[in-house]
């Protein structure tokens, strides 16, 4: 009996800085990998560089400045071109709140990966554990400049 592949991770942290400093971070395009310098613009594609995972292209795909922004990338293809059946849509959402702001992360299109379950639960898992610990870093970072 085959077991259905989870599609999406959701997480969220309440920050205690305003919504302008938030979305000035959650503005660079692949800033859960390592930094790019670069500032989101519709449609652009950045590289994300790793030290040790590797370099992941990263599109912006749209953005309603300083409520949602979403990417797409390829987490569990380093180094590879963006293209369909490789990507997962990653979407911020900012609302603000009386002790600061509150940042959502949703990750989907984890069942439609290429390649085996193994790969799509794997790479499920991987985004999982890393998700916790980006968002904990993240909200320290912006606490700190707040």
């Amino acid at each position: 009996m085959t077991t259905a592949i989870q599609d999406r991770i959701e997480r969220d942290t309440l920050i205690a800085a305003s919504q302008d400093r938030v979305w000035s971070l959650v503005t660079e395009p692949g800033f859960w990998v390592g930094p790019t310098g670069a500032t989101a613009a519709p449609g652009q594609t950045t590289v994300a560089h790793h030290d040790e995972y590797g370099d992941f292209p990263v599109q912006v795909e749209t953005i309603e400045p300083k409520r949602y922004i979403s990417y797409r990338w390829a987490s569990a293809y380093s180094g590879e071109d963006l293209r369909e059946g490789i990507t997962t849509l990653i979407e911020f959402t900012l609302t603000p709140e009386p002790d600061g702001t509150r940042l959502r992360v949703v990750e989907s299109g984890f069942a439609a990966l290429d390649g085996t379950d193994d790969t799509r639960r794997g790479a499920l898992k991987d985004n999982t554990e890393g998700w916790s610990q980006v968002l904990d870093a993240f909200k320290k970072r912006a606490e700190e400049a707040a």
